[in-house]
């Protein structure tokens, strides 16, 4: 029975472009309760793979990972087929300055929201308790650092405004790359060619939110930003 059941979370997983390394998944298996429907069961070990560190979860077989040579200053350009799933653990707006961006934080920190020019304070409000006007997220562009299933890491570029991808989205989410234009040792992100998963790394994304602020203010002073 538990032989049936790997092979049938296998299957779903790979589906999905996912490998699971075995002693994931035997850990996840040894986990679950009996009877527990296969629909139920599929869909909770997807969710917790998204929320594993894909360099200790996923099996790293060389069409799934990043070309090794891919750093290569040699290499003007190449294009990754994959589809490689990958991991992101740093996220950069490069659309807004920095300091604009510790003004964001600070807004929001007040109880503040922008809505275009116009800023938005929270109000109580009889029935709700309070409402609070929309968040505005940039457009970008964006630059992330990514890491493979083999721990290879690479700066990628959205440029063109892929959905999922903002700096709200959480450290440790996983996407699925196809196709990827690499240039100088930097992946050219396309909507065709990105499929946002999901998924992020608790730890990761909970000490990049934190220290985001005090990284902004101090990138600001090094570079000698207006309002520092």
């Amino acid at each position: 029975m538990a032989n049936n059941l790997v092979a049938e979370l296998t299957q779903h997983l790979n589906s999905r472009h996912l490998y699971p390394a075995a002693a994931w998944l035997q850990s996840f298996v040894s986990s679950t309760r009996p009877n527990t429907p296969l629909p139920a069961l599929k869909q909770t070990a997807l969710f917790r793979l998204l929320a594993t560190d894909i360099t200790t979860s996923l099996q790293a077989p060389a069409n799934t990972i990043f070309p090794h040579d891919i750093l290569n200053p040699r290499t003007q350009s190449c294009v990754v087929a994959g589809p490689v799933v990958c991991q992101v653990l740093d996220m950069e707006d490069i659309g807004l300055s920095r300091w604009a961006q510790v003004e964001q934080i600070e807004a929001k920190e007040r109880g503040e929201m922008t809505k275009g020019r116009e800023v938005v304070r929270v109000v109580e409000d009889d029935n709700e308790g309070g409402t609070v006007a929309p968040a505005v997220t940039s457009r970008g562009p964006f630059k992330l650092l990514l890491q493979d299933a083999k721990g290879a890491k690479l700066y990628a570029v959205d440029l063109r405004g892929i959905d999922g991808i903002n700096t709200a989205m959480a450290m440790g989410a996983k996407l699925l790359l196809r196709d990827t234009d690499v240039r100088r040792g930097v992946a050219m992100l396309e909507p065709a060619n990105v499929q946002v998963l999901g998924g992020k790394i608790d730890a990761l994304d909970k000490a990049w939110k934190e220290g985001r602020k005090q990284r902004l203010m101090n990138a600001a002073k090094m570079t000698g930003e207006a309002g520092v």
